[in-house]
């Protein structure tokens, strides 16, 4: 792993994108911001490049030479978790599925908008400083126990009826927010706000996705969906 940068250090951004032009455009809008940009034209070259720099979020296409994206964010996952947004020229749910299953934290179909990339590159750095925070105080955090549900935010672990689940990053925050109120129904945009640190309601299928993601590793019954409100974490046996 590479050695951490000091702490006033500029974020570095990695854009894995085998389209020059698409490639070019984010890193000089991400450059503008005063974020360190590289680029990698392939998957063995992103992978590499990941390792390299240890960057604070990926840009990661799904569709690339040598290894496709969702690969590329499994090899990038498995070295160190970071935060990943995938790219991909199809809107098609399965497809964003899988993504989130090998790490990604979110998803933009082609073509995007610049400035919500940006948005959304800047509430995922934002995510990453306030988990660095909570890191440094959840020591003196009990575990939260909900029904059968054990959440070690010291150690960001979750265990249910005392087998352990492997979340992501995303996944387990999402998972703390419900949990901290259980019964208690959150809208899609509290959601966004708390846990992606969005301020508009443009990323409510994000939530939706990382909601059925959650389903799938910790069971059908814990997370009750309320239509066209939110959704409410539904303990067993409490």
């Amino acid at each position: 792993m590479a050695p951490s940068r000091p702490e006033q250090a500029a974020p570095v951004i990695l854009v894995v994108e085998d389209e020059p032009a698409i490639a070019t455009a984010v890193a000089h809008r991400m450059t503008a911001e005063g974020w360190r940009v590289e680029i990698a034209g392939d998957g063995p070259s992103g992978v590499a490049a990941a390792s390299r720099l240890d960057p604070d979020v990926v840009v990661l296409d799904v569709m690339l030479p040598g290894l496709d994206g969702l690969e590329v964010c499994r090899r990038i996952q498995r070295e160190r978790p970071v935060p990943v947004i995938m790219l991909t020229a199809r809107d098609d749910e399965t497809d964003m599925l899988v993504g989130l299953g090998v790490g990604a934290d979110d998803y933009m179909t082609k073509p995007f908008s610049m400035r919500e990339l940006v948005a959304r590159t800047k509430a995922l750095l934002r995510r990453v400083e306030r988990s660095a925070q909570l890191a440094e105080s959840a020591p003196t955090e009990p575990a939260l126990e909900v029904g059968d549900v054990v959440i070690d935010r010291a150690q960001r672990r979750v265990s249910r009826a005392g087998a352990v689940v492997h979340l992501t990053p995303t996944e387990f925050d999402l998972l703390v927010t419900l949990a901290q109120t259980p019964r208690t129904v959150l809208t899609r945009e509290r959601l966004l706000a708390e846990v992606w640190d969005w301020v508009d309601a443009s990323g409510t299928r994000t939530v939706d996705s990382h909601v059925k993601a959650l389903r799938r590793k910790l069971g059908p019954d814990l997370i009750r969906t309320v239509h066209g409100v939110g959704y409410a974490f539904e303990p067993v046996g409490v």
